[in-house]
């Protein structure tokens, strides 16, 4: 028998089993379901009415207490999506971010009304941060030190803490501390342990670099630093290996769940962080800037709207169990083979 192109393999024809979409779905090794996505939502306290997001198209600011969150929440769950990521607006900032940890504050009222409609078939997480609620929009508190202003990180622990039990007392899953202060792990576990909240997981941002992807969030969020930028405390993009270093921390410190943030651009931190850590859930955050990339490509008719999916698919693959993404609905619509609204 001639060997031919295949050498000493003439029956080795990987394409076999790619001969149809049956065959290719039973062999995937990599598979992409709507469980897997966590949708965030922007709840604004000064709003009587939904108002949609300029610099976020398809999304919606929404009252912490309107039938239009609770209809979003539905809609979600309806196609598979269970989880949610809170982000709040504040009525007012000030130099201690008080709205963050106010017991009526926008994600608590939101969680909360979530829970009367929904009981705990949700997952609700609340992000744990004070950029967006503070009158600096420093993720942590500032201070004159002998480099000029710096951010305290120790004084901001306590302020965490405080967050994080307002959040707790209001019914969240999951706590997701992303301001990346030395530290902020073992501080929240503490008063969570302390004040009978055990059962609250914290998704930590343990992986989360000074990227440039954030811009629409941070007009949403109207979050960006009145001062300075946050170099000092988010990663340099240029590490890898110091992933590793940040991940460990955090899960030494309790951290539940850890997450690598942005998603595309860091990849390969994401294969890195999961062969490290095989036995901790990971987390990616597709971010703003990945969102509107993505979807501009779309819009102006350079990419099918399947990209959306390869590009979660990448995430998965890279080694995510959870994908925090501004596309969570309409991944969850292409996966389902459904069109339209």
């Amino acid at each position: 028998m001639a060997l031919g192109v295949f050498g000493e393999f003439p029956w080795a024809r990987p394409r076999r089993l790619r001969a149809g979409k049956g065959i290719r779905d039973i062999v995937a090794e990599t598979r992409l379901h709507p469980s897997m996505l966590m949708l965030p939502i922007f709840v604004d306290e000064r709003l009587a009415r939904p108002e949609p997001i300029e610099s976020l198209p398809g999304h919606s600011y929404y009252p912490p207490e309107h039938e239009s969150l609770a209809g979003l929440v539905g809609k979600a769950m309806e196609l598979g999506v269970r989880a949610f990521l809170l982000f709040g607006i504040p009525r007012y900032k000030d130099e201690n971010a008080s709205r963050a940890y106010a017991s009526d504050g926008p994600v608590q009222r939101a969680i909360r009304y979530l829970r009367r409609e929904y009981g705990w078939e949700p997952v609700l997480a609340a992000d744990l941060c004070i950029c967006g609620y503070s009158s600096h929009g420093h993720c942590g508190l500032p201070r004159e030190c002998r480099r000029g202003t710096c951010i305290d990180n120790d004084a901001t622990l306590e302020i965490y803490r405080r967050i994080a039990l307002s959040q707790a007392e209001a019914g969240a899953d999951i706590v997701a501390p992303s301001g990346m202060m030395d530290g902020q792990v073992r501080a929240i576990r503490e008063v969570l342990e302390r004040e009978g909240y055990s059962d609250v997981a914290i998704m930590s941002y343990s992986v989360k670099y000074a990227s440039s992807f954030y811009g629409p969030f941070r007009s949403v969020m109207d979050s960006a630093p009145r001062f300075g930028d946050r170099s000092t405390y988010q990663m340099d993009s240029r590490n890898a290996l110091e992933a590793v270093r940040e991940a460990a921390l955090d899960i030494r410190e309790g951290a539940d769940i850890i997450m690598v943030k942005p998603a595309l651009p860091y990849l390969d931190v994401i294969r890195l962080v999961r062969e490290s850590f095989p036995y901790v859930p990971l987390a990616a955050y597709s971010v703003s800037g990945e969102y509107r990339m993505l979807l501009e490509a779309v819009r102006q008719g350079f990419l099918p709207r399947s990209a959306v999916v390869e590009v979660l698919t990448s995430i998965a693959r890279a080694g995510a169990n959870i994908i925090i993404t501004y596309s969570a609905l309409e991944a969850a619509r292409e996966l389902a083979g459904v069109t339209g609204a």
